[in-house]
């Protein structure tokens, strides 16, 4: 069971470099997020534990 909801922030704790993103849609365990640094990128949050974040930081 995901814990996060489309529009929620989130961060990918082995990239920190990509900055925050925004989850974008979610299917199954499968979750699309835009990151600040990296673009939409699919995870699969089987495999990758996203972090929710209250909201971007900026750098």
């Amino acid at each position: 069971m995901l814990y996060f909801s489309l529009g929620d922030f989130v961060a990918h704790p082995d990239q920190p470099d990509w900055g925050p993103g925004q989850v974008q849609s979610i299917v199954g365990t499968n979750v699309t997020v835009n990151f600040e640094h990296a673009g939409k990128q699919m995870i699969n949050c089987q495999i990758i534990n996203l972090v929710k974040v209250t909201s971007p930081q900026r750098n």
